[in-house]
C-alpha cells in the first residue's frame, strides 16, 4: 500500500473546526457529499490506489472473497447512493441499508446526535430510505462499477433489509420478501435486520418463534429469485439476554444460516461521560460507538463458543483501531465492521486500519 497523505493526520483538527458544532445529520450529508465528489471528479483514482488493502488481508467468508476483513456497517449509505465512492476508501465490504419494502421518510428531525466525549452517536433515523424498488438499480450499477474498477478483488456488497414502519408485524414477512425479491439479485450477501430500536415493535421479531420462519422465507425467496445461493445473515441487538443470544445461535445452526452480525445499537445509557441532562434532551434512539465495545465483545465471545465455524460471525460495535479489529478476529470473528468511529476518524480510517492489520 502507498503511504497515506498527510491529511490523514490532520482530520481531528478538521473535525473540530468544521463538523463538531454542526448538526450531526447535516454533517453526515456534507461529509458524504465530499466523498462522492472526490469520486465524481476523478480525485479518488489516486485515493483508490493508496487505500487498497494489501493482498495478504484477503479473507474468504460465507463463500465470498473479502479484500480485507474490515468493512463499513449498514447505516452510513442507507440508499446505495455512494457505495462505489466509499469503496475507494479501503473498506473490504460495504453494507448498504437498512432498506425497506416501501419508501419512507424516517422519523422527524433532529434524529441524529453526537456524544463527542464518548466517541458515540445516538440515532433514531427510522430506516429513512427510498424503498427497495428504487434502490435496486443503484445496487446493480454499483456492482458493475466495482467489478470494472477492482476486478476480482473488488469490495463485497452487502444489503441490509428491514421492516417498513407502516406494515403490521403479522405482515412483516411479506414486507421482507418484497425487499428480497427486488434486492437479492444485486447482493453479494443479504442481512435481515430485526434489531433496530427505532421501528416500533421490530425487536419483537427477534423472538425465535417469529424469527426462524422469517429467515427461512427470506432465504428461500433470495435463492429462488437469483438462481444461486445468496449468503444470509441476521443482525441482533446487544440488549438481548444471554439466554436469547444462545437461542439465536441454536437457531442459526438449525436453519443453516451463513452468518450472524453482532451487534446493533443499544437502548442502554449507562457509563457515559456526556452529562445525563444533555443525553436526556436527545431523547430516544440507539446508542452506537465506543460505549458498545464491552457488550459487543461479550456477545461475540458467547456466539463463537456456541456456533460452529460454518456460521460466520461479523462483529460490530465500538470498533475504532486496528487493534480493536485484530482483537475481534482473535476472539473468533470472521469479519469486523465499523461505522460510528468513521465520523470521528475521517476518510482515511479504513486504510489506516488495513495498514495496522497488514503489519
Amino acid at each position: 500500500m502507498t503511504a497515506l497523505p498527510r491529511e490523514a493526520r490532520l482530520y481531528p483538527a478538521f473535525f473540530n473546526t468544521f463538523f463538531k458544532g454542526m448538526d450531526a445529520e447535516k454533517a453526515h450529508h456534507v461529509g458524504f457529499s465530499m466523498i462522492r465528489a472526490a469520486e465524481s471528479t476523478g480525485a479518488s483514482v489516486g485515493l483508490r490506489r493508496a487505500t487498497r488493502p494489501a493482498k495478504t488481508l484477503t479473507t474468504r467468508v460465507m463463500g465470498l472473497d473479502f479484500p480485507s476483513p474490515f468493512g463499513l456497517a449498514a447505516g452510513f449509505d442507507k440508499q446505495g447512493l455512494g457505495t462505489a465512492a466509499l469503496a475507494d476508501l479501503g473498506f473490504g465490504h460495504i453494507e448498504v441499508g437498512t432498506i425497506t419494502g416501501e419508501a419512507q421518510p424516517g422519523n422527524p428531525a433532529p434524529r441524529l446526535f453526537r456524544l463527542v466525549e464518548d466517541r458515540a452517536l445516538i440515532n433514531r433515523m427510522g430506516f429513512n430510505n427510498d424503498g427497495a424498488r428504487a434502490v435496486a438499480p443503484r445496487l446493480k450499477a454499483t456492482r458493475q462499477t466495482l467489478t470494472r474498477r477492482f476486478g476480482r478483488r473488488r469490495p463485497v456488497l452487502g444489503v441490509n433489509i428491514g421492516k417498513t414502519k407502516t406494515v403490521a408485524l403479522e405482515e412483516a414477512t411479506q414486507d421482507y420478501l418484497a425487499s428480497t425479491a427486488a434486492l437479492a439479485v444485486h447482493a453479494d450477501y443479504l442481512v435481515v435486520n430485526v434489531s433496530s430500536p427505532n421501528t416500533p415493535g421490530l425487536r419483537q421479531l427477534q423472538d425465535i418463534e417469529a424469527l426462524a420462519p422469517l429467515l427461512a422465507a427470506v432465504r428461500e425467496e433470495a435463492d429462488r429469485t437469483t438462481g444461486r445461493h445468496v449468503p444470509l445473515a441476521v443482525k441482533i441487538a446487544p440488549d438481548l439476554a444471554d439466554d436469547d443470544v444462545d437461542s439465536v445461535a441454536a437457531m442459526a445452526v438449525e436453519l443453516g444460516l451463513d452468518g450472524v452480525i453482532a451487534t446493533n445499537t443499544t437502548i442502554a445509557r449507562e457509563g457515559l461521560a456526556t452529562p445525563a441532562a444533555e443525553i436526556e434532551t436527545m431523547g430516544a434512539g440507539g446508542l452506537s460507538g465506543a460505549p458498545l465495545k464491552e457488550r459487543s465483545l461479550e456477545v461475540l465471545t458467547r456466539l463463537r463458543d456456541a456456533l460452529p465455524h460454518t456460521v460466520a460471525l461479523i462483529s460490530v460495535g465500538g470498533v475504532t483501531t486496528g487493534a480493536d479489529v485484530r482483537e475481534r478476529l482473535e476472539l473468533g470473528a470472521d469479519l469486523v465492521q465499523g461505522y460510528t468511529a468513521f465520523l470521528y476518524e475521517g476518510p482515511f480510517w479504513a486504510a489506516r486500519i488495513n495498514r495496522e492489520l497488514a503489519r
